[in-house]
């Protein structure tokens, strides 16, 4: 039955999913036409709201770009390849290398999505270099399927606003949560704790059920070969600067410095600009050279063109559905629907399956806090909700369908050098598997 299925859905996926731009595209018309009607919105203003949203995520794109070139600078660095070649060396068999990779993987994204993303893939590759009997399609699928616990995670977005004390948080929530929730009540709750190890073990038991016995797709070897850089005859004196490692250690002791002094004596949180900075100077310093570090800066960035092109279309997307005429928009819509069927059990289901549709026109952890907050935070108070449940059920509704959504498979298929069909057919048989298991543990966590 397993297997008719991810037959079936592989073969949809390769036949109709477009390039992620053109989904982009697609998205973008839908939520334009849907708000037209929905929300009763002429075109000129449906347009509007579209013009508005386009530049209000540049900064964030800036993030997604930086996570993805320092994090894989960092991984391409020789001390971290030399670790990642003999881990890779482990597995024997290819069920036991997809089911090293989608717990890697998954363990990896929870401590930290950037980090998860990025490093889990390049295990991948370092596997299939290793191991030649593995179809390399479903290997990346599983070294992607982990993000799905992301957002229940240790650098979850909505969880950490949720601890975050101040008026955003008030404003947000429109009042309703009016001091910091602790991450012992979201994140680190019993509830959510086992939800994260159900969805780990089902992604690694599904991972390692997809692996086909025989037709296994046959890996260019194109796509995992690495090119080894030239050494530099050092013979002027701005060569000998490219090459000082004095500069490299001056420029990351400073580096290093700030990042203790925020973190350690201020307090500071770990944000995702201090995740970026930790992965730019962690990289610099094991590059050892400044030129070493710029130039597999250089490979890198190339992974980043579909970020840079992809998220001011996502950021139309977003204003076309949170763009109000007469206090109605399409993300309210979409929520209060599920409001309106809703009660104190049901409520962080269909909270969660409402996230989870949003996110597909909103891409993006802030962006669904700021779409859903000022609607979902309010109606579960009112139906006596803890606020910890409905700010997580959001999450794993962001994170959820983030399996289907190919704009955040963008690093991870630059690094392979894969298209989005050619695992999303997996990833739709991971949705449903861990869309049941969370709908599940949100409905029981109601009743505890």
């Amino acid at each position: 039955m397993l297997k008719k299925l991810i037959k079936i859905s592989v073969k949809i996926v390769q036949r109709y999913l477009p390039e992620p731009f053109i989904f982009a595209i697609l998205l973008t018309f839908i939520a334009f036409i849907v708000a037209m009607f929905v929300c009763k919105q002429s075109p000129i203003e449906v347009m509007d709201n579209w013009g508005n949203g386009v530049w209000s995520l540049l900064a964030f794109s800036m993030q997604m770009a930086l996570v993805l070139v320092c994090g894989s600078t960092l991984a391409d660095a020789p001390v971290i390849k030399k670790y990642l070649h003999h881990l890779s060396k482990l597995p024997k068999t290819p069920v036991a290398a997809i089911s090293m990779v989608s717990l890697i993987s998954a363990l990896s994204c929870w401590i930290n999505w950037g980090f998860g993303l990025i490093v889990s893939v390049v295990f991948a590759k370092s596997v299939a270099r290793e191991l030649k009997n593995v179809d390399y399609r479903i290997l990346i699928a599983s070294a992607y399927s982990g993000f799905v616990v992301w957002h229940a995670g240790l650098s979850g977005s909505i969880p950490l606003a949720m601890a975050t004390e101040g008026d955003a948080l008030r404003e947000t929530t429109m009042n309703t949560v009016q001091n910091a929730v602790d991450i012992s009540q979201t994140i680190l709750a019993l509830p959510n704790i086992i939800i994260v190890l159900l969805v780990i073990i089902s992604l690694v038991i599904v991972n390692s059920l997809m692996h086909p016995k025989d037709n296994i797709v046959v890996i260019d070897p194109k796509l995992i070969e690495e090119k080894e850089q030239p050494q530099d005859i050092i013979t002027t004196p701005a060569q000998k600067l490219e090459h000082s490692k004095i500069i490299t250690w001056l420029i990351s002791f400073l580096g290093f410095s700030f990042i203790i002094y925020k973190l350690f004596i201020q307090g500071v949180s770990l944000d995702l600009n201090y995740v970026i900075l930790l992965f730019l100077f962690f990289g610099i310093i094991l590059h050892k050279t400044p030129i070493n570090y710029v130039n597999s800066f250089s490979k890198a960035a190339n992974g980043a063109a579909g970020i840079l092109l992809q998220f001011p279309f996502y950021a139309g997307i977003m204003g076309i559905m949170i763009g109000e005429t007469n206090s109605i928009s399409l993300a309210g819509e979409i929520s209060r629907v599920c409001i309106s069927i809703s009660n104190e059990h049901t409520f962080p289901l269909l909270s969660f399956i409402s996230a989870g549709i949003i996110n597909v026109f909103v891409p993006s952890g802030g962006g669904q806090w700021a779409v859903q907050a000022p609607i979902m935070m309010p109606a579960g108070a009112d139906l006596g909700v803890n606020s910890a449940i409905t700010s997580m059920a959001i999450a794993w509704g962001d994170a959820w369908t983030n399996l289907i959504q190919p704009f955040w498979a963008i690093p991870a298929l630059a690094i392979a050098k894969l298209g989005a069909k050619d695992i999303m057919g997996y990833c739709f048989i991971n949705l449903l598997v861990t869309g049941i298991i969370i709908a599940f543990g949100l409905f029981v966590w109601s009743f505890i």
